[in-house]
């Protein structure tokens, strides 16, 4: 192989990102005073098997043969579907096609040939992973993972940095509000904020609230964050109302419950726990951070942390309010019917609605928001 790998493989879970910077890359390597006639495109997105196969063949063609007028070239296999672990993927005839690819760049392509694969997903245990792993340029472009702490954080940052081309800024809710309903899927984001601003257009004004709840539609993690909002709100029969939607769609209860349902009630209690700390300061999303900056981490150590270090005030933030409105012991409650409820789905035959209503109705009616009303 040479110094400089002539062979790139971009992949990950973030189709958005991987074909921006598949794109990026293939611009960037094209031979400036070339003929883009020379360079090959291949569609990898297989219909099935026999399709991977010829695929594979036609990009083995590509390789091999020299731009007419000679020179270098670039072949880009873009969007290959048939590199996982699916149905296609594992189908023996799109595994000899793979493999016939393999054998063509373990015998050498040229060093004025560079080699582009861009996939959403490739089996890591096969020789042909492997291979591209000692002899290749790899980047993975994986989607932010949601079910851990501090994933709004890391999406607010990417959703402000798409939008900087774009010339939109947002009020801070507005940006909560964004990153909660369109998730984390970097090509629905880039979708939605240029819906935005062909909405807010060139007035110069910072988006708000209101123009993401017209614009922006629920994503699966919106919806998520529309059951923890309704029940911080103790509008039980929201919570349920969206609980029944996902349960319908096929959502399973299992992961309502980790999603939403945990990490909300959990929020509430650290929230309520640190207001307790500090009876005498007025705690708000502005000024957690600093307050707690102020003690030994050691004091700390057991609310959510950034991978930087220090506590992530995300969720914390959008707890305290509503938190003022549940009492502590109904909290401690809440987080064991929580426990309880998680083991009751994974280890009975209860039904799934009934368990996730039950732990809804058993917080909610613990609220003073939800007395206040009843009365």
């Amino acid at each position: 192989m040479p110094d400089k790998p002539n062979i790139h493989l971009i992949y990950g879970t973030d189709d958005g990102s991987v074909a921006e910077a598949a794109l990026k890359l293939f611009n960037s390597l094209k031979p400036a005073d070339g003929d883009d006639f020379a360079n090959d495109l291949i569609d990898g997105n297989a219909d099935n098997a026999e399709h991977a196969h010829q695929l594979c063949q036609q990009t083995i063609q590509a390789l091999l043969t020299l731009p007419f007028f000679g020179g270098a070239k670039v072949v880009w296999l873009k969007r290959a579907t048939f590199m996982g672990t699916d149905r296609t993927g594992e189908a023996a005839r799109a595994k000899e096609g793979v493999e016939a690819l393999l054998e063509t760049l373990e015998a050498g392509i040229g060093s004025d040939v560079e080699f582009i694969i861009s996939a959403s997903a490739i089996h890591k245990s096969r020789r042909f992973y492997k291979w591209l792993k000692a002899n290749a340029n790899l980047i993975e472009h994986n989607k932010i993972d949601t079910s851990r702490d501090g994933w709004e954080e890391e999406v607010s940052i990417l959703v402000e940095k798409k939008a900087k081309p774009l010339g939109l800024e947002f009020e801070h809710d507005a940006l909560e509000l964004f990153v909660a309903l369109a998730g984390e899927d970097t090509r629905q984001i880039v979708c939605e904020l240029e819906k935005l601003d062909l909405y807010v257009g060139q007035g110069g004004e910072k988006v708000c609230v209101d123009d993401v709840r017209k614009i922006v539609p629920l994503s699966r993690a919106g919806v998520v964050f529309e059951i923890g909002n309704a029940i911080q709100r103790a509008d039980a029969n929201r919570a349920l109302e969206l609980i029944d939607q996902q349960l319908a769609r096929g959502e399973s209860a299992i992961g309502i419950i980790r999603a939403s349902l945990i990490p909300t009630i959990r929020n509430l209690f650290m929230a309520k726990a640190v207001q307790e700390m500090f009876p005498n300061k007025k705690l708000d999303r502005f000024s957690i951070g600093k307050v707690l900056a102020g003690i030994p981490n050691s004091d700390t150590m057991w609310l959510p942390q950034k991978k930087t270090g220090g506590v992530n005030t995300w969720g914390l933030s959008q707890a305290l309010g509503p938190a003022s409105a549940y009492p502590m012991h109904a909290l401690r409650r809440a987080l064991e019917a929580a426990l309880q409820a998680d083991t009751n789905l994974v280890t009975t035959g209860l039904d799934h609605r009934m368990v996730l209503h039950r732990l809804i109705v058993e917080l909610v009616s613990t609220s003073t928001k939800k007395q206040r009303r009843a009365g």
